[in-house]
């Protein structure tokens, strides 16, 4: 890319500091008010949400469950509710337990839950219970000691049900009714539980919510990039993870490995995990000690190894990053979830699965099942799979998006639309939790030449190349995100992306867009209309010129070379939407310079856009084409910065019009949806529901940020915070489209899934979208 890198000579930040220091700055959000409980008053604590489950430091995969579910829910909602433990225990319990539990609960105790029911009655501030169900951790048969509480408990109950036992006998089928009778709703993790309720418990579908089993979201840099194994890779790693019991069926996986060796000698098997502690209670080692002795007399001491220790989830993501295969060996039918498989399927790990409901739901397209307990089936899927690279990357891919919507942000969002609040007196409001600022994949998707177009899932394609609108939007946010931080690690960001722009424009003023990974410009910059493009660069080199106070002025000056390069052009563009780019680059261009060529460009622009809407527009259709499409917002968003700038009546008042008249189509039901890229809405016709880009939902909030400041509109400031909250799971999936995990955007919300790529325009949208809220 030689052409791209002679261009930045003349343009490095990397010898430009800046001393100043960040402001302490008041989170806009924060101030307002989204909970109708005066939650700033100490008379009014915040509502409390009370979990009644085992819990960390007890080592089991409910309290395991139980953790991640809580923390997930504290960092989505934690300004709206109160979030504290109840921990299950046994009577030779005796646990250090974190601060959220806030009571303990003897489970074989009969007085002890009466106990506690009182104290949960006489807590007003207690909005509902999560309660966490497996038989056996509670006292009586089937668990029958929790009955008389839940029947005197009067708080809304939440309960999960972790096992459904088919053909119940007439005890299990009494407590089972009982439990849903008491309960305000009913969770289980998989349509299959589900039915099991219905047709087995006869239990009415209306009060059955399935919520699968949370997982991590991870960063799968893996998925194009085959070189990431470090510790084993030489090596075709199979794993199995879990506290170890009879029940894993492990023995299942080491019959299986002879033959799969004889194929793939260098195939190694990782067993990860401790002894279960009610089964190292019972019979110590014992199971271990028995593959152990099998490992012996198959002779796979070079092909197997223990890892005795209960790993951290940030340990046990490495291992499963390293996976080539993940083994779920199960041998009961009944096993309804497994959290196990969860992670795996959450690291992109094919499956090879026995049978059990929550795989036969899951691995369809990302793995396959065998039979319980049969090693020579397993060895078969295995040495199948193995020979097939290109599948197991397809499965690896279909792994992800099929376990994308189960992510613990999700499940959070999912359990909080189950509560019943009836015994509040106040309606709560939801305040979805802004997240910290992240470049991670802002960076991952600049090279030294610019931001690279596109990604697979979160890993950046190069072979896609590089785009003049990208690079513009970049330089926008990383400006706004270095005014606001002060961060010095943003200038050499800023000067790639000055540069791509610098070296996009050509002699005759215009710019180019598309560039190969070799810094060519390709075939399709002749092919396309680049009239929005080229608005873009006006825009980004604009907003880049007005910070003066920022950045030394030989960087100012080549940008305002520059724009008056490509002043001859603008005022030609015809597309609206490059007119208004160009209208809000000129504006900021000129804030500090005031000449009256610039202000009568804006003027010349402005005129163009009232034409139009004067064109089209009528009592119902207040719009300035006979259509909505893409970008919509920056239409009505421009007119105000040219009112502002000429003080134009006309000109606002078009401005508030249009605008409106767009917030009224997007806006419904408490949520944002913007214009589908499935099909654009054609005046007089219906409209289509899906297919929402997040550049659309980041312009709007912009262009709501711009329109509360100057007519300060209440309306406005609720509709901008309603409509960054789509990126937090605000929207008709009621799924995350950022994702915390890597910094990136997700590219596009679907009428039944999410677009789990991770391209530049998303993930540079959401950050301008996001720094609003840190003015």
């Amino acid at each position: 890319m030689r052409a791209i890198l002679s261009t930045a000579e003349g343009t490095n930040f990397s010898l430009y500091k800046s001393n100043l220091k960040a402001d302490k700055r008041l989170n806009l959000r924060d101030s307002h008010k989204t909970i109708k409980l005066n939650v700033s008053n100490a008379n009014y604590p915040l509502p409390e949400i009370l979990f009644i489950t085992s819990y960390p430091p007890r080592e089991c995969g409910i309290a395991t469950y139980s953790q991640d579910l809580r923390n997930a829910i504290q960092e989505k909602f934690g300004s709206t509710f109160s979030l504290q433990i109840c921990a299950l225990e046994t009577q030779d319990s005796d646990y250090n337990y974190p601060h959220e539990v806030k009571y303990r609960l003897q489970t074989q105790q009969d007085e002890a839950y009466t106990a506690l029911s009182e104290k949960i009655n006489n807590d007003k501030n207690i909005a509902s219970l999560f309660l966490q169900h497996e038989f056996g951790l509670f006292g009586g048969d089937y668990g029958e000691k929790l009955l008389p509480f839940l029947k005197a408990v009067t708080i809304p109950i939440t309960t999960t049900l972790h096992t459904i036992l088919p053909n119940p006998n007439e005890k299990l089928l009494c407590v089972v009714q009982d439990i849903v009778k008491y309960s305000h709703q009913i969770i289980v993790m998989t349509n299959n539980s589900k039915s099991l309720l219905i047709k087995d418990y006869g239990i009415s579908d209306k009060k059955i919510k399935v919520i699968p089993h949370g997982t991590h979201l991870v960063s799968q840099t893996f998925v194009t990039d085959t070189d990431v194994k470090t510790e084993f890779s030489e090596r075709i790693v199979l794993t199995t993870f879990g506290l170890l019991s009879e029940g894993k069926s492990i023995e299942t996986a080491l019959d299986a490995l002879p033959e799969i060796i004889a194929k793939f000698p260098n195939v190694l098997y990782l067993i990860i995990g401790k002894t279960h502690p009610e089964v190292f209670k019972k019979e110590g080692e014992k199971y271990r000690e028995e593959l152990n002795k099998k490992v012996a007399e198959l002779k796979l001491e070079k092909n197997v190894q223990f890892i005795n220790k209960y790993l951290s989830l940030s340990e046990l993501i490495k291992y499963l990053n390293q996976t080539d295969i993940y083994l779920f060996t199960a041998k009961d039918p009944n096993q309804a979830v497994s959290g196990t498989l969860a992670y795996a399927l959450a690291c992109g790990c094919p499956v090879i699965s026995t049978p059990i409901p929550h795989a036969k739901e899951l691995i369809d397209g990302a793995g396959v099942n065998f039979d319980f307990q049969n090693s020579e089936q397993l060895a078969q899927e295995t040495i199948k799979l193995l020979y097939q690279p290109q599948l197991l990357k397809e499965m690896r891919l279909n792994a992800l998006h099929k376990i994308n919507p189960t992510s613990w942000q999700n499940a959070a969002l999912a359990h909080i639309k189950t509560i019943d609040t009836t015994n509040i007196d106040e309606k709560i409001a939801l305040k979805y939790e802004l997240p910290e600022i992240s470049l991670q994949h802002i960076k991952k998707l600049t090279t030294i030449n610019g931001m690279l177009q596109f990604s697979q899932i979160c890993t950046p394609d190069i072979s896609t190349g590089y785009t003049l609108d990208d690079n513009a939007r970049a330089l926008i946010a990383l400006t706004k995100h270095y005014k606001q931080t002060k961060d010095v690690s943003d200038l050499n960001l800023i000067s790639t992306y000055l540069n791509f722009i610098l070296f996009c424009q050509q002699e005759n003023g215009t710019f180019l867009n598309y560039v190969d990974k070799y810094g060519n410009f390709t075939n399709n910059n002749f092919d396309e209309n680049l009239e929005d493009s080229n608005g873009r660069a006006i825009w980004a080199l604009g907003e880049f010129c007005c910070h003066t106070d920022l950045f030394p002025e030989e960087f100012i000056e080549k940008a305002r070379q520059a724009v008056h390069k490509s002043l001859p052009h603008i005022i030609l563009f015809k597309s609206p939407r490059a007119i208004s780019f160009s209208i809000k680059g000129l504006f900021f261009y000129d804030l500090n310079t005031n000449e009256f060529l610039i202000n009568q460009i804006i003027t010349i622009l402005a005129d163009n856009l009232v034409s139009k809407y004067r064109g089209v527009s009528d009592k119902k259709w207040k719009w300035f084409e006979n259509y909505l499409t893409y970008a919509n917002s920056v239409l009505p968003e421009a007119m105000l910065y040219a009112g502002l700038k000429t003080d134009s009546k006309l000109y606002k008042k078009i401005a508030k019009d249009s605008f409106d008249f767009l917030l009224e189509i997007i806006f419904k039901y408490d949520q944002i949806k913007v214009v589908s890229n499935q099909g654009w809405n054609h005046k007089g016709q219906d409209s289509h529901n899906y297919g929402e880009q997040p550049i659309d939902v980041a312009y709007t909030v912009i262009a709501l940020n711009k329109f509360y400041e100057v007519f300060q509109e209440k309306e406005y400031y609720d509709k901008m915070v309603t409509a960054f909250d789509w990126f937090l799971g605000k929207n008709h999936l009621n799924q995350i489209i950022y994702n915390p995990k890597t910094g990136g955007c997700y590219d596009g919300l679907e009428e039944n899934h999410i677009n789990l790529n991770q391209g530049a325009e998303s993930t540079v949208s959401y950050l301008m979208a996001r720094l609003v809220f840190e003015k």
